[in-house]
């Protein structure tokens, strides 16, 4: 079983990750995992953060000579902004000239935290509960989206709308329809979206977006949208049927409701599906290149919680960024009087941030549930072990009901 854990505040020293139960011998490597910091960093409508850091992985053990050694992988990632923060976020001393915060931002885990956890001051639920923390979590993803290579498996990701702006011809129904070639693959997905400033396919629909952007920062508000996470190259038979919390669906559903301000997440056709006849709705068998294929894949490469072979199709929802510089109505803790809510240094929309993150999430689950079917303690014996069940698969089935 993987797992990982991080650690940091915002404007600490630094945000550190623990990533366990990666085989021995995955060739890994710094420059990779910066490339995916770095595509986390960019988009129109990000806010000053963006340009003073410049995120960076330090890798401090579990890997020797490029390779992993199937102990720990451990990294940090250094806040450059710690240098103006060492006063407010001392670890030991409290200064005088400290402000303690007591205006809840509506939106934020600002109020929830401190009722929870029993804080006399926000910046102590603010800190944590930051959206920094994601770039702990693509340094993690990234590893799993490497070891996913090794296997012909690829991750990527668009932004469908932003803004309540979407494309004219979404690629997305191309997706459920299965309108797709053999050698698409989703990293070519995510590498065309980066071409955009804010991530789009529709350069028409990227203009529309940035005017839109514009508008609110003028107003001092901001922008949520949708975004489209896909994985190809997925087996069959990732996940379970036999409980709850085995299927690969939930765990993915677990993994994207995860991320900061996402409010919803569809598997495939989603809540198109509830609209449809089931003859409209389900994906029918059929032989393709020899293979047990469907004609469409509004399941979204899952049934029953299994991977089916076809693409995984993950459509999430984020909201609008919580801190806005024209604020909305809060409480002053200290007076209990009604204020305007707290200014924080944020964006206004990450929505393509978003998806990037999505994708080292999916990449994540997807690597969950792989190493749980085809399991080794070296990148070579899991391969014995995934070429021994996916040449024999289709024969075993003919077998089986011949």
């Amino acid at each position: 079983m993987i797992r990982f854990l991080t650690a940091g505040e915002s404007h600490g020293k630094a945000l550190s990750i623990i990533v366990d139960g990666f085989p021995s011998n995955l060739k890994i490597a710094k420059d990779y995992i910066n490339s995916h910091l770095k595509r986390r960093q960019v988009g129109y409508g990000r806010g000053l953060r963006m340009k003073i850091e410049s995120d960076v992985v330090e890798i401090l053990s579990g890997v020797r000579f490029g390779k992993t050694l199937g102990s720990p992988v451990s990294f940090i990632i250094r806040n450059s902004d710690w240098e103006n923060w060492t006063e407010r976020m001392d670890h030991e001393t409290k200064s005088k000239n400290v402000e303690k915060i007591s205006i809840p931002r509506p939106g934020h885990a600002d109020l929830t935290g401190i009722s929870k956890f029993n804080l006399d001051d926000i910046r102590n639920s603010i800190e944590r509960s930051s959206a920094r923390e994601t770039a702990a979590r693509v340094a993690a993803g990234s590893v799993a989206r490497r070891f996913l290579e090794e296997f012909g498996i690829s991750v990527g990701s668009y932004v469908e709308s932003l803004g309540g702006i979407y494309p004219e011809n979404d690629f997305f129904v191309d997706l459920l329809n299965n309108n797709l070639t053999k050698k698409f693959n989703a990293w070519s997905l995510a590498q065309q979206a980066d071409k955009s400033d804010v991530r789009v396919l529709d350069k028409s629909q990227e203009a529309k977006i940035i005017n839109k952007i514009k508008k609110a920062k003028k107003q001092g508000d901001t922008l949520g949208g949708t975004f489209i996470a896909v994985a190809t190259g997925v087996p069959v038979g990732l996940g379970s049927f036999t409980q709850y919390d085995l299927k690969l669906n939930a765990e993915i559903a677990h993994s994207i409701m995860s991320i900061n301000a996402v409010k919803g997440i569809e598997i495939g056709g989603g809540f198109i599906s509830s609209d449809l006849l089931g003859s409209e709705n389900h994906d029918e068998i059929i032989i393709k290149d020899n293979v047990l294929s469907r004609k469409t894949n509004m399941a979204g490469g899952i049934e029953g919680g299994i991977s089916t072979g076809l693409p995984i199709i993950v459509r999430g929802s984020m909201k609008p960024i919580a801190t806005l510089m024209n604020p909305l109505t809060s409480v002053d803790l200290h007076t209990m009087r009604q204020v305007e809510s707290r200014r924080e240094r944020s964006d206004f929309t990450a929505v393509p941030a978003c998806a990037v993150i999505a994708e080292s999430m999916l990449a994540w689950s997807l690597a969950k549930y792989f190493l749980s079917k085809f399991d080794g303690d070296s990148l070579e014996e899991i391969k014995d072990n995934y070429n021994s069940y996916t040449k024999k698969l289709h024969s075993r089935i003919k077998k089986n009901f011949g």
